[in-house]
């Protein structure tokens, strides 16, 4: 492919449906990267010899110009000695001059028209080649995040992370298992305060007691 039909491809490209349909839009984006990059350089080597053929051209095309202005002199000088038949044979030379320079002004014009419509379209890929250049950095951190999310995904749901939540799990049922044994030491024994509350309690029955006694002697002698 050539470099200006290359060019023109890349030119009226659209990146966007080229990443979507990309199997790797990290890759791709790197190699319209490459393809523009690479393209520019191309297109500037050709538009500097574009430009050296446009001076060469108008070289030419003055040179034509010049001898023109001399041959209409030597027409001027033959005709002024009586030799009519020199002036015209140097008119005629005048006229191919002429000839010659409009033919290289009217090329030198559509040199012109070129590099004009080449400058605009290299505007495009170097705007082209920056959104590139944006959208890969993008790209490549969107990947990076994808990456690790899915690796942090992978952990979270592999053997081996629920293999040691289970373990967790046995090892707090062994714990429950002692702490029961301890608390199970523990029955039917009384601490201090449980002894010195049930004494409270005797002695409040005891009190009761008496006040049931003397109620009772009470109403025995009432009779």
């Amino acid at each position: 492919m050539g470099v200006f039909s290359r060019f023109t491809d890349i030119i009226n490209s659209n990146i966007n449906n080229l990443l979507d349909k990309a199997e790797d839009p990290a890759k791709m984006v790197r190699l319209i990267i490459q393809e523009m990059e690479d393209t520019l350089v191309e297109v500037r080597s050709s538009s500097a010899k574009t430009l050296a053929d446009k001076k060469d051209l108008a070289r030419q095309a003055n040179r034509f110009e010049s001898d023109a202005t001399q041959w209409q002199e030597k027409a001027e000088l033959a005709l002024s000695k009586g030799r009519e038949d020199l002036a015209r044979a140097a008119l005629m030379e005048k006229k191919k001059c002429l000839d010659n320079a409009g033919a290289l002004r009217e090329e030198l014009a559509h040199v012109d028209e070129h590099i004009a419509k080449l400058q605009d379209e290299i505007s495009q890929l170097q705007e082209k080649l920056a959104d590139a250049k944006a959208r890969q950095k993008a790209i490549i951190m969107r990947e990076k995040t994808a990456n690790s999310r899915l690796k942090v995904k992978k952990n979270i749901d592999s053997e081996r992370v629920n293999d040691a939540l289970s373990r967790f799990d046995r090892y707090e049922r062994k714990i429950d298992d002692i702490e029961a044994q301890v608390e199970s030491y523990d029955l039917g024994s009384k601490s201090l305060a449980d002894e010195i509350a049930d004494l409270a309690s005797d002695e409040k029955i005891d009190d009761e007691l008496a006040q049931l006694k003397a109620k009772m002697k009470s109403d025995s002698n009432s009779q």
